[in-house]
């Protein structure tokens, strides 16, 4: 997979629903139930991250949700890439980049939303294919209005803020022109998720699917 091709497929995911949740799953029951209310209320793409002993077995169990699109987030080495890609990932997510990082992804054909957090790093991104990337973390990288000021030099890049991104905030980062969705774990927070109250995590759902972009 080329870093072009890479950024065609996650440009498509992006473009699923405004809010990508993100997700840290510790008890692989509750997976399942966890997918099928997220996608239920309008979020179809959702980033298992790989900080739990169960991230990959909960990946697997995603991945049976008719109507999902189940990607792996912190991928940090060739090996989490592997391990996510025979999981039944999808597309990938990490916090930044290293080339073994993006020579690891590609040769396992595995779409990529590699994170930069500064200009440079876009550029970098840029120069080796990637179009579409993440920006993290968003918050404590300067925001929306850094987010902003990156628009104009470089039009050609297309972000996914996470980190520190809320309901509170997600239209600061979506009414940008710059921006094709959000990261947040605030659409399945841990109380909820322990409770099994999945009609409340549809309801959160539902709220950031219809949040405007």
């Amino acid at each position: 997979m080329t870093p072009q091709d890479a950024s065609t497929a996650a440009e498509k995911i992006c473009r699923l629903a405004p809010v990508i949740p993100v997700l840290v799953v510790d008890d692989p029951s509750h997976a399942a139930a966890l997918a099928n209310g997220l996608v239920a209320g309008g979020l179809p793409a959702l980033e298992v991250t790989l900080r739990t002993d169960a991230a990959l077995e909960v990946i697997a169990e995603m991945a049976r949700i008719e109507g999902g699109a189940v990607g792996a987030g912190t991928l940090l080495t060739p090996q989490d890439v592997e391990n996510a890609k025979k999981a039944g990932a999808t597309f990938g997510v990490s916090p930044g980049a290293t080339d073994r990082l993006l020579d690891a992804c590609e040769a396992n054909d595995l779409p990529l939303l590699p994170g930069a957090s500064s200009a440079s790093e876009a550029m970098r991104l840029l120069e080796r294919g990637y179009t579409v990337q993440k920006f993290f973390p968003a918050e404590a990288a300067g925001g929306a209005p850094f987010l902003k000021s990156l628009s104009s030099p470089l039009p050609q890049i297309r972000f996914c803020p996470t980190g520190g991104v809320s309901l509170s905030n997600a239209n600061d980062y979506l009414s940008l022109p710059n921006t094709l969705c959000v990261g947040g774990s605030w659409v399945a927070p841990g109380d909820l998720v322990q409770a099994g109250d999945w009609s409340a995590i549809t309801a959160l759902a539902k709220t950031a699917a219809a949040l405007p972009r």
